[in-house]
């Protein structure tokens, strides 16, 4: 004798399939708004990097705006990954195909454009990175150019602000054969500032988009966990399609 599954005319087998189902679409529908959480607050960090008060002066003064780069593309893809999870909750509820194989498309789109960005942040924003010969071309540029007003006065604002001196620390002053700035020199003990402004910078840089890059590569992680939950949704509603069709017959 046939068993009976939910009551609705199905077999036991298909009826299991539907919980198993509808277990996936949620989870895969929790996952999204994650995902979305992930991409606003992506968002928020870029758009805050990019208009913070000062900041801005700051990398075009010392002609840095290559590390800007990354933080325009993990941008531009913190934006389409809140409009994408939108297509990853309407295609799970609605148990769609198609949408599901264009949302799984989306999210793999969506890992390499964040695995990009925050390849490149990375590259002109940590330690040992593209960003510090950079650093150090600009730095020594300026110490170079003592009897430009502009320059010095720029130098100044770095060493002070940063707190260091010179391009790789206080010898630098010297193998140039030029004195120490008063700004090199901590206003309490007095003391040279032991690093320089190369690491400074770079420290500076890192303490900003450390946790932007950290984010992003966590919403990497939870794209390929969504592609992969996609693509076993599709494959568990044809196979309740196909045991409804067998039962039926």
């Amino acid at each position: 004798m046939p068993g009976v599954g939910r009551g609705d005319g199905q077999g036991p087998a298909v009826g299991k399939l539907e919980s198993q189902i509808y277990c996936i679409k949620y989870t895969l529908f929790c996952f999204n708004i994650v995902l979305w959480l992930f991409g606003a607050a992506v968002f928020a960090l870029c758009l805050w990097i990019c208009i913070e008060p000062g900041f801005n002066e700051w990398m075009n003064i010392l002609q840095l705006q290559k590390y800007f780069i990354g933080i325009y593309i993990i941008l531009i893809g913190s934006i389409a990954v809140m409009f994408v999870t939108f297509l990853g909750c309407g295609s799970a509820l609605m148990e769609n195909v198609k949408l599901l194989y264009a949302y799984i498309i989306s999210q793999i789109a969506s890992f390499v454009f964040g695995l990009v960005g925050a390849c490149v942040v990375l590259d002109f924003s940590t330690y040992d990175s593209s960003i510090q010969p950079l650093i150090k071309d600009v730095v020594l540029r300026l110490m170079n150019n003592p009897q430009h007003e502009g320059s010095r006065e720029i130098l100044r604002m770095v060493q002070e602000g940063i707190g260091c001196c010179g391009a790789d620390g206080p010898m630098d002053f010297l193998h140039l054969n030029k004195p120490l700035p008063s700004e090199c020199r901590d206003s309490v003990t007095g003391n040279a500032h032991f690093h320089g402004c190369v690491d400074e910078l770079t420290w500076f840089l890192e303490s900003k988009t450390g946790w932007l890059a950290g984010i992003v590569l966590a919403s990497c992680m939870i794209s390929v966990v969504n592609a992969v939950m996609s693509l076993v949704l599709i494959q568990a509603v044809k196979k309740e399609e196909d045991e409804s069709v067998t039962y039926k017959n």
